[in-house]
């Protein structure tokens, strides 16, 4: 009987409710290995979560994750910040969403600080090429992980290609993605319920298996998640302050042309508006940053999105790249390079800061509202949406890492233009999926080995 006690299935046992110090190891292991974009990030959040730790269910986890999806700004960050807000109240929603950001943001600090030195170092950009093909490989298996869990039938398969054609062919805004996947799966729990409560995974799916926090809540243990009268006006009493004080201080003392202004201002409105992730953000920054405010040159803004590319975090740290360089080169009376650190770490500032605010605003709301089954429906079709969208941003970066020229067919659909491929960048992309796909070799030894390829490849052909 011992015997057949000790071969149990880890599955099975009841998860540990992690210590505050065991938390913050994670957190800061996740900040350095998230490489991939959202998609590679939330599926490594995933990986260490949910399958390897089980601090949080599959469900709850979801849940996190749609209302993320619904909120402007950096989806990956703000779940941490969810996550670790459940397990540890506010001080673990905050050292989760520092620690997500802080090591892709110190690399990138050095980065736009080369940049902006050196320009075009052929070394670097060597290396980045390598490493561009992995995080491409790295996106595509997060798409094929996340899709495995969302589209449980063929209702959430046909809601992620409708998106996948609105977002890719038709150029539909990825708010609009959103507000309509919700209002199917609001519809469809009224009409056809089996496809849109979850119920419909199959007689032979075995039930949900409970991470510690959900064990928590049923010991009633989180009282901090429960909504009270005073939490909206409490929240937004501290946080606003936090968020804005700087912005506005720094308007007061420097003027409202400073650059110093400019950068506050105008990544607090991104902040706010800049739904659908980084991709949909540059569209936003590219046009201001270029043609109305001049910071930057056209190709320094592709510059700016290779470099964040290739640094783990947020994909918006491209951001703290524009923020940089603006500075840098309106430095006034300070050291260019001092500069350009204030002006990184203020964008930093004003487009991270409400992330905290949405998180612990909102997230006591959402978890009373887990058992609503129109709600829960609503948020499940809005994850099989979001799995076409990001779909369509490994397709857009999987063109820009392959070929070296697309061009527009139409409303807001690219093409390749095939005499453009670049053989190398598709030979290290293939090595890459094969190492990561069918050998299961780890991130980190993939990028290294794709960096140094890249490098070896860049020499030899010229």
């Amino acid at each position: 009987m011992s015997a057949v006690l000790s071969k149990k299935p880890p599955e099975i046992q009841e998860p540990v409710v992690p210590s505050f110090r065991q938390a913050v190891k994670v957190w800061a292991k996740i900040g350095v290995l998230s490489f991939g974009g959202p998609a590679g990030q939330i599926a490594l959040m995933h990986k260490e979560l949910v399958e390897e730790r089980r601090w949080i269910g599959e469900q709850r986890f979801l849940h996190a994750l749609n209302y993320c999806m619904l909120l402007p700004g950096p989806e990956a960050q703000q779940l941490a910040i969810y996550i670790g807000w459940l397990l540890h109240k506010t001080v673990g929603g905050l050292v989760a969403g520092i620690l997500f950001v802080v090591p892709g943001a110190l690399v990138m600090l050095v980065l736009s600080s080369l940049y902006a030195l050196y320009g075009d170092v052929p070394l670097v950009a060597a290396l980045f090429f390598g490493v561009k093909a992995t995080v491409l490989a790295i996106v595509i298996e997060a798409v094929i992980r996340i899709g495995r869990r969302a589209l449980k039938n063929p209702v959430m398969v046909s809601i992620a290609l409708a998106a996948f054609i609105a977002i890719y062919v038709l150029n539909v805004p990825f708010p609009l993605i959103v507000l309509l996947a919700g209002l199917a799966g609001w519809i469809g729990n009224r009409s056809a319920p089996a496809f849109f409560s979850g119920a419909s995974h199959g007689k032979g799916d075995v039930p949900e298996i409970k991470g510690a926090v959900d064990l928590m809540f049923e010991r009633g243990e989180l009282t901090h998640v429960r909504p009270t009268r005073w939490h909206a006006p409490r929240i937004l009493a501290i946080w606003l302050p936090i968020w804005l004080g700087p912005v506005l201080l720094v308007w007061a003392v420097t003027g409202s042309a400073s650059v110093w202004t400019q950068i506050g201002g105008f990544f607090s409105v991104m902040a706010v508006v800049t739904f659908g992730g980084a991709y949909a953000a540059l569209a936003y920054v590219a046009q201001a940053a270029v043609e109305y405010f001049g910071w930057l040159a056209p190709g320094e803004m592709v510059d700016g999105l290779g470099l964040a590319e290739t640094t783990p975090g947020p994909l918006i740290l491209v951001l703290q790249f524009v923020g940089f360089v603006a500075a840098f080169r309106q430095s006034g009376s300070l050291a260019p390079l001092l500069a350009g650190l204030f002006g990184g770490l203020f964008t930093l500032w004003a487009t991270f800061t409400p992330c905290f605010l949405w998180i612990f605003l909102g997230a006591p709301y959402i978890e009373a509202l887990r058992g609503n089954k129109a709600l829960s429906a609503a948020l499940g079709a809005i994850t099989a949406a979001v799995v076409g969208v990001i779909m369509n941003l490994a397709l857009w970066f999987g063109l820009h890492v392959i070929f070296g020229e697309v061009r527009n067919v139409g409303l807001g659909m690219d093409v390749p233009v095939l005499s453009s491929i670049d053989w190398r960048a598709a030979l290290l992309s293939c090595a890459s999926m094969i190492a990561i796909l069918k050998l299961k070799i780890g991130m980190l030894p993939t990028l290294a080995g794709s960096a140094l390829a890249g490098v070896l490849l860049l020499a030899a052909s010229g």
